[in-house]
C-alpha cells in the first residue's frame, strides 16, 4: 500500500543536489514517498535517481519526460500521477534545498491536523525569511508578491511560493487542462483557482536559502509571465461564477 504523502519534484540538470535531497527527505519519515520528474536532463540527473530506487524500494519513484516541457507540466504531470494511486496529501518542492526538507512535516500537519487544503511554506508570512539572496532578487520577489496579492486579492502574503502541501480534494477539483501557464505563474495560477473554489489557504512560516549548488531556472520570460498573467486571471474570473 502506498503511503499517504507524495512528494514531487521537478528536475532538470540537479545532479549536483538530487542524491542529497532524496536521502534528506527519505529519511525524515516513511509516510513519506517521492516522485523525481526529470526532463530528460543531460547531465544525468535521473541516472542517480535510479541508482538509489533499490535503497529506498517503493518510496522513491521517477518519471522521465522526454524534454524540457516547463515547471507546471512536470507538476500536472506529477499530480495526475499521484491522483491515479492513493495519496492523501501531495506536495510542490525544489531539488535545490532552496525548500529545506526538515518543513515538510510542518506543512503536512496544518493539511492533516489544521483542517487546512493547501499549506504554503512561506517566505513573507512573519517579515522577510530569505538567506543568500542578493537585495535585488529579494525585493523583486518581496514586491512581485504584493503586486500578485493587490491584483487578485488573495489573502496570501508569498503568492509565489513553490512549496505547498495539497489535500487529494484541491487537486481533484481542479481541471488542470485549463491550466494556462508553465513558468513561475503556474504557482500563482494554482493558489488562485484553489482559493477561488473555496478551498482554505494557509500559510506556514519557513526560512528560504538560495541554492548553493547548480543554477537557477529563472529568466526574464518568467517574470513577464508572471506579470502579466497574474492580471490575465485576474480579468478572466470575472466571467465565471
Amino acid at each position: 500500500m502506498s503511503s499517504k504523502s507524495l512528494i514531487i519534484i521537478p528536475t532538470y540538470n540537479e545532479r549536483d543536489n538530487v542524491n542529497a535531497i532524496i536521502d534528506a527527505i527519505l529519511n525524515l519519515d516513511d509516510n513519506f514517498n517521492l516522485l523525481i520528474v526529470d526532463d530528460n536532463s543531460p547531465d544525468g540527473t535521473a541516472d542517480i535517481v535510479r541508482g538509489l530506487q533499490n535503497r529506498y524500494q517503493g518510496r522513491l519513484h521517477l518519471e522521465s519526460r522526454k524534454g524540457k516541457l516547463g515547471l507546471g507540466t512536470a507538476y500536472i504531470f506529477g499530480f495526475k500521477w499521484a491522483l491515479k494511486r492513493d495519496y492523501s496529501f501531495i506536495f510542490e518542492m525544489d531539488a535545490d534545498f532552496s525548500h529545506d526538507p526538515n518543513d515538510l512535516p510542518k506543512l503536512l500537519k496544518a493539511c492533516s491536523e489544521d483542517n487546512v487544503d493547501l499549506a504554503i511554506g512561506s517566505r513573507y508570512s512573519n517579515g522577510v525569511n530569505v538567506v543568500n539572496w542578493p537585495m535585488s532578487r529579494v525585493l523583486l520577489s518581496y514586491f512581485a508578491s504584493k503586486y500578485v496579492r493587490l491584483i487578485t486579492r488573495m489573502p496570501i502574503h508569498d503568492t509565489t511560493a513553490g512549496f505547498k502541501c495539497y489535500r487529494r480534494s484541491v487537486l481533484e477539483a481542479i481541471d488542470f487542462h485549463k491550466i494556462r501557464f508553465t513558468g513561475y505563474a503556474f504557482q500563482i495560477e494554482m493558489k488562485f483557482r484553489s482559493w477561488k473554489q473555496g478551498f482554505k489557504l494557509k500559510e506556514v512560516p519557513v526560512i528560504f536559502t538560495d541554492r548553493k549548488l547548480g543554477e537557477s531556472k529563472m529568466s526574464s520570460g518568467i517574470i513577464r509571465e508572471a506579470v502579466f498573467g497574474v492580471i490575465l486571471l485576474k480579468i478572466i474570473s470575472f466571467f465565471k461564477k
